[in-house]
Order: C-alpha cells, then sequence, then structure tokens
C-alpha cells in the first residue's frame, strides 16, 4: 500500500510539473498533431484543392477575355504546411515568437499542403497564373520564394509573391492584381484571405459566412487550419494576455449543456 501511494503522489507531482513547464506555451499540442498525423487532415486538404480544380475547369468555360487569368492563394498553411514551427515552439514551452518565426521562414523548408502543388501546376496547364498574398514580411521574402521555388511551384517570381505592406488587410492587395486579371478562385484557411468583408473590425463571421455559403467550393476554397486564426480574436478583449489569460477566456467561449 506505501508504495502505491507514493507511485499516486508521483504522478501527481509530475502532473503538477509539466503543468507549471507548459505555462508559457499554448494548449494546442492536439491540434498540431492532428495536422501532423491524421489521415483526415491531408483528406480534407486534397478535397479542398479537388473542388478547386473542378470549380477552375467550369469558370474556365464562362470566363471574360478581357484579362488575363489567375488565382490568388495565401502562403502559410494553404501552400506550405508550418506545423514544425507550431511543435518547435511547443517542445520549448513557447507560445509564438516572431524571431522564432522568422528564423523558421527564412529556412525554407517548409513542406507542402497536400494537394496544392497538384492543383496550381494544373492551374498553369491551363494558362492560368497564381498569386501567392501572405502577410509574411519583407524579411520573410527570400526564405519563402525560395521555398516555393524549391518545391516547384509555379509563378514563384518576385512578380507574383506579394507579402504585406502597410496592413495585414489584403485587400488593397487583391484589388492591385485584379486591375490586369480576372480573378477566379481563391485559397485560403482564414476569411480574410477571401474578401474584406471578413477582415473589417466588428463583423460578425459567422452572419457574413451564411450570406457567401454559395461562394465556398466554387469561388472561396477554404483548407483546414486548427492551430491558429483571426477567428480567436473574438475571445479576446484589447490588451496584451497571457496564455493562461487566453486559455481561460477560450474555455468560457466553449458551449456546454
Amino acid at each position: 500500500m506505501k508504495h502505491f501511494i507514493s507511485g499516486i503522489l508521483l504522478m501527481l507531482s509530475s502532473a503538477t510539473l509539466v503543468a507549471q513547464t507548459n505555462s508559457g506555451a499554448r494548449d494546442y499540442t492536439t491540434a498540431v498533431l492532428w495536422q501532423q498525423r491524421s489521415g483526415e487532415y491531408r483528406a480534407l486538404a486534397f478535397q479542398a484543392y479537388n473542388f478547386a480544380r473542378l470549380s477552375l475547369a467550369i469558370k474556365m468555360q464562362y470566363v471574360p477575355q478581357d484579362k488575363k487569368n489567375c488565382v490568388v492563394v495565401d502562403v502559410d498553411e494553404t501552400v506550405l504546411d508550418n506545423s514544425p514551427y507550431q511543435g518547435y515552439e511547443l517542445k520549448r514551452d513557447m507560445s509564438y515568437n516572431q524571431a522564432d518565426w522568422v528564423k523558421w521562414t527564412s529556412k525554407g523548408v517548409a513542406d507542402t499542403v497536400p494537394g496544392a502543388l497538384g492543383f496550381l501546376k494544373y492551374a498553369a496547364t491551363q494558362q492560368v497564373e497564381t498569386f501567392y498574398i501572405t502577410n509574411r514580411g519583407d524579411e520573410e521574402y527570400e526564405g519563402t520564394l525560395s521555398n516555393l521555388k524549391n518545391l516547384g511551384f509555379p509563378y514563384a517570381d518576385r512578380d507574383h509573391l506579394i507579402l504585406k505592406s502597410s496592413t495585414s488587410d489584403k485587400e488593397p492587395r487583391r484589388q492591385k492584381v485584379s486591375e490586369k486579371y480576372n480573378i477566379l478562385l481563391l485559397c485560403g484557411d482564414n476569411l480574410s484571405d477571401f474578401s474584406n468583408v471578413f477582415y473589417r473590425e466588428g463583423k460578425n463571421t459567422m452572419e457574413q459566412v451564411n450570406k457567401a455559403q454559395q461562394q465556398f467550393g466554387t469561388h472561396y476554397i477554404v483548407l483546414p487550419n486548427p492551430m491558429y486564426g483571426d477567428w480567436e480574436k473574438q475571445f479576446y478583449p484589447e490588451g496584451k494576455l497571457s496564455e493562461q489569460e487566453k486559455s481561460v477566456l477560450r474555455a468560457k467561449g466553449l458551449k456546454s449543456y
């Protein structure tokens, strides 16, 4: 009995130690593992790009001939998989750190999101160009471009890779592209990758998604990303919060019975 009780106490103290050492990291191990290890993640990514291929083929039949054609894609968790960075931060008991992020993107070693490369190569055979509109910063340009080139992505060049400028709102950059191109499809993991209506503060994204439901799978192609996204901002007030405070606020946002 004494050995049993000692074992229980040891387990409890170990659990407490783990909780303490993980105090600085976000509680999303399962989400990162799901993206890295589950067949379901790969299936959803393939499904998204299969829909993209079908939709592009249809749109090509009716597109006006006044401009060249293109698709616009986000980069992170849309064509490049950054889950190893998330795993790195978790193992270091860290949440997002900008210096670590730039170190990761500068390596240019992210793998492809399943289905992305095949779809964009198909689009290129249809004379449809690709614009990569990302909120990565200028210091990440060379690593990003190298990553895309090394993986064989079409139109991976300085004319088609468009980084963050003065705002994270991608609408001005999309409008600039649309001056010379018909944007046939937009692919992303975040609603703001598709339209400014999802970006502006104060918008009820659930309501806006309901209004745009016919666009999803036909004009907007959504990729799964369980690890992070703008959708979380609804839970947090203005100001800097610790990961513990954010965790409490997320728990309060849960539906239950």
